[in-house]
């Protein structure tokens, strides 16, 4: 059988591939502020290593690619690639996620590859003086550039990733709701996770789900539950006459992790069941040792039947309990 169906009855048709571990951002939740040990260009996948194994997971099933870092717009030649794997016939969907400093030159390139349908932009503030803060660099207006391109485009649809930030851009969170009054984005509202390239800080988390909806419930008299795609991994919300939505992603309460279709390739090529695990494998030592493709499909086939329930057991199963990762490294 040749599908990719976990053990708990699970497909998986969803891949999220980082293409780079390197960012031109040092976000505070992300990385430390001097960058992480970013890794030799040799030990990165290279765009052929990727292709081959976008081919031999779409053969398996996958229909959708997320292609990530890092900061993907940083490593050279990454609208080739994506030119690249506009020719892969079985994939439906070759979406990006974005930190957006870059993003501005490309987006009419974009638009003419017809398998880019969604842009995810990172964005925490509508701020400059914030933006500095979190990001600890002064880019703001080259991603306000690809933002305000972005939410114009009849091609590109834009999604809108902030990472709820306690005690630093929480008081914005309905500032980006009204974005959504006269355009037809998505916002969504990410619980902040421990991926921070330091290991488990002091990590009380007070802005939950639950927390960030009550939040927005004391400022809308209506709300409406959208009904979501199975795997979604956000809850969504309309408000009346509202173009646009928004959601909340419960990432680190992990209250969506029973509908999971998604697997993980690393940078380094370290294929992660699950966002909490330490990875299982690395595709890209088999390929360098002259793998089959059809040895590399039973492989794939093997590893995710072992997909973990959910990321608290995948947490749970690191020989390392201390999580320190950066979102960089293991793609965002």
């Amino acid at each position: 059988m040749n599908q990719l169906i976990d053990k708990h009855g699970r497909t998986i048709n969803y891949l999220r591939m980082a293409v780079t571990d390197r960012c031109n951002l040092r976000c505070q939740y992300c990385m430390p502020a001097t960058g992480n040990d970013f890794v030799e260009r040799k030990q990165l996948l290279s765009y052929k290593e990727m292709y081959r194994i976008t081919r031999v997971l779409s053969d398996l099933g996958i229909t959708k690619i997320r292609l990530t870092g890092g900061e993907p717009f940083v490593r050279t030649d990454f609208i080739n690639f994506l030119q690249m794997l506009s020719f892969n016939d079985k994939l439906e969907e070759i979406n990006i996620t974005t930190n957006g400093v870059l993003l501005y030159k490309y987006l009419p390139e974009l638009e003419n590859l017809g398998k880019i349908k969604h842009i995810n932009l990172s964005l925490d503030t509508l701020k400059a003086d914030k933006f500095r803060t979190i990001t600890r660099m002064d880019v703001f207006d080259r991603v306000m550039q690809s933002f305000d391109y972005l939410k114009n485009s009849n091609q590109l649809k834009l999604k809108v990733n902030f990472v709820v930030q306690s005690g630093i851009n929480t008081d914005e969170i309905i500032d980006f709701i009204e974005l959504t009054k006269d355009k037809a984005i998505s916002v969504r509202f990410i619980e902040e996770m421990p991926f921070n390239g330091v290991g488990l800080k002091d990590y009380k988390q007070t802005w939950d789900y639950e927390t960030i909806l009550n939040h927005i419930n004391k400022h809308y008299q209506e709300i409406t539950p959208l009904v979501s795609k199975k795997s979604s991994t956000s809850v969504n919300f309309s408000l009346p006459s509202y173009k646009g939505s928004f959601g909340i992603i419960p990432a680190f309460t992990r209250t969506i992790c029973h509908d999971c279709n998604r697997i993980r390739i690393t940078s380094t090529g370290n294929f992660k069941n699950c966002l909490f695990d330490e990875g299982v494998f690395s595709v890209r030592d088999f390929l360098r040792k002259g793998v089959s493709d059809n040895d590399l499909k039973e492989l794939f086939i093997k590893t995710v039947h072992q997909k973990p329930a959910n990321g608290f057991i995948a947490e749970q199963s690191r020989a390392n309990k201390n999580i320190s990762e950066s979102m960089s490294n293991i793609g965002g």
